[in-house]
């Protein structure tokens, strides 16, 4: 059966013709696009990741522009596009809007159907999933607080002088881990700068702000009960301190995806795809309305 745009033009078939499907994720602090291949093997053509601010929000067609610029297509040719996270409503091109949680949970399971436990750590929250079946049965997030995000990693970095890149690996040549007691970010940081005074070793310091995170995180996500496989996403998954300090509280390794950002928007574009096969199936069009590159006006 052929998909259906709302004008009634064929696109694409179900099988023969190719599909494209475009996942959008506005998260905080990174914005990320993915362009999937949906006639058969689901295979991503492209992704995109870059910062999100003010005239990201505002110019999200600018970087879906550029995904469709890296394999040639134009927004026509994309059979359905879903936006998910904080950003999702200014995305005026989107086919529909869809909640991260469900984005993120779809786009773990088509990477690591075993998984059971999702633990997200963004740029200003932390979000636990719990899934089953293939579907989300419970979730929390830490929405409130800086401590326990990316965040709380670019605050220790600049109170040290490193990058964010840096302290990861630096953190694994502690030999003992320091105690950060502060909840609080800002205190936290004066805690830090306080520590440094008294000559405590960068790496100690930084053990500590990791192992510090990990407590956190881990007293969150007890709350929806967790089970394995774990899966870590986010920016800070590609923190390698950070990782190990949650494999210790756990007990047993992590699983990683390739790119532990993408996530969202992958779950994203296979959620485009599942609506618009069901509305083929039904005989409906594809997509509420005609859609093209346009700002987010509001913000103006």
């Amino acid at each position: 059966m052929p998909l259906i745009t709302n004008d009634g033009q064929r696109i694409a078939a179900l099988r023969g013709d190719s599909m494209y499907f475009a996942g959008i994720d506005i998260g905080s602090a990174t914005t990320k696009v993915v362009i999937m291949n949906g006639s058969t093997d689901g295979k991503i053509l492209t992704s995109i990741l870059g910062p999100t601010g003010p005239e990201h929000r505002r110019l999200v067609n600018r970087v879906m522009e550029e995904a469709l610029g890296h394999v040639d297509l134009s927004l026509d040719d994309l059979t359905y596009i879903v936006a998910t996270g904080y950003g999702r409503i200014s995305v005026p091109f989107a086919d529909k809007q869809i909640t991260e949680i469900s984005c993120h949970a779809r786009g773990i399971v088509s990477l690591f159907p075993t998984a059971k436990t999702v633990i997200d750590i963004g740029g200003q929250d932390c979000k636990g999933i719990k899934i089953a079946g293939g579907r989300v049965q419970n979730f929390v997030m830490n929405d409130k607080c800086a401590a326990g995000t990316g965040r709380f990693l670019e605050v220790t970095a600049e109170a040290l002088g490193l990058t964010v890149e840096q302290i990861g690996p630096i953190s694994l040549r502690a030999r003992s881990s320091v105690k950060i007691s502060s909840v609080c970010t800002v205190f936290a940081e004066q805690e830090i700068v306080s520590r440094l005074a008294e000559g405590v070793p960068v790496e100690d310091i930084l053990a500590g702000v990791h192992d510090s995170i990990a407590a956190r995180v881990y007293g969150m996500i007890e709350r929806i009960v967790v089970e394995k496989d774990v899966v870590l996403t986010g920016g800070g998954a590609k923190n390698v301190g950070l990782r190990r300090a949650i494999e210790d509280k756990l007990g047993y390794p992590l699983l990683i995806p390739p790119e532990p950002s993408l996530t969202g928007a992958i779950g994203a574009a296979l959620l485009g795809a599942e609506l618009a096969r069901k509305a083929a199936e039904r005989g409906q069009p594809v997509g509420g309305k005609s859609r093209h590159l346009a700002e987010a006006t509001f913000f103006t």
